[in-house]
């Protein structure tokens, strides 16, 4: 008897499920009215109720929270900026900050392992051929390169959360990259919203001290790569010049 039969059946019974997750869970965040929950006016608007309710529940919001920003991250929805406001808003720079890396972290991740196991084909044709860009650049120096595209965001936080899985880099990789490259934005955010009340519009948190400390950090990471190339380069030149 062919056990490979039932095996596929259950990894395609096991796909579809999560796709109906996923796509459940997307379509339910908008039929919900996620969008304007998930706002600057709605905070301020809710901001004393938030504070108050945080001080009695404390272990309760900072889960419940971290949930929300993984759920978020996971479904490629926008509000990642508000979130992460609200979490140094709540909980101050620092557990605000290490809630944001770690969900964030998380929400990428399940994004990333969906894409390679599950649905690779599906999410190939979502990024069509912005991705044939960023993957050709993990073909050396993955780690390095994740971590630039991190630091310096040059493309959405979703694109660079599924290109990965079509590259040779590995989960731990992965992990290591992600929650390193968002260290710096997630200190910078969770400090921000601490005058969350002060902040009108999510262009206001864009300034080009910020912009251009991002992409110094980003310079930073690609130096390895560099030094790689440049010593390659150097090899090669210095056999191709010697003597047979």
């Amino acid at each position: 008897m062919n056990n490979d039969v039932p095996n596929n059946t259950c990894r395609r019974g096991i796909k579809i499920l999560l796709l109906v997750i996923f796509a459940g869970g997307f379509v339910a965040f908008y039929a919900v009215g996620g969008a304007d929950w998930l706002s600057l006016d709605a905070v301020r608007l809710h901001r004393n109720e938030l504070l108050a309710y945080t001080e009695q529940h404390y272990a309760t919001v900072l889960l419940v929270g971290m949930l929300i920003y993984v759920a978020s991250t996971a479904l490629s929805v926008p509000g990642a900026t508000v979130l992460s406001l609200v979490a140094g808003f709540l909980f101050g720079r620092w557990v605000g900050a290490a809630a944001i890396i770690v969900s964030a972290t998380l929400g990428a991740t399940l994004v990333f392992l969906a894409a390679r196991y599950l649905f690779a084909e599906a999410a190939q044709r979502r990024v069509g051929g912005a991705a044939k860009k960023l993957i050709a650049g993990f073909n050396e120096n993955v780690f390095n390169y994740l971590l630039f595209l991190r630091l310096v965001p040059l493309f959405p936080f979703w694109l660079v959360n599924l290109v990965p899985a079509f590259t040779p880099i590995k989960t731990r990789t992965y992990i290591t990259a992600t929650a390193l490259g968002i260290l710096p934005g997630s200190f910078v955010f969770a400090h921000l919203g601490q005058s969350l009340g002060r902040i009108e519009s999510v262009q206001q948190l864009v300034s080009w001290e910020i912009g251009s400390a991002f992409v110094l950090l980003g310079i930073f990471a690609l130096i390895p790569v560099l030094v790689k190339k440049w010593r390659t380069r150097t090899a090669t030149d210095t056999r191709v010049s010697s003597p047979d």
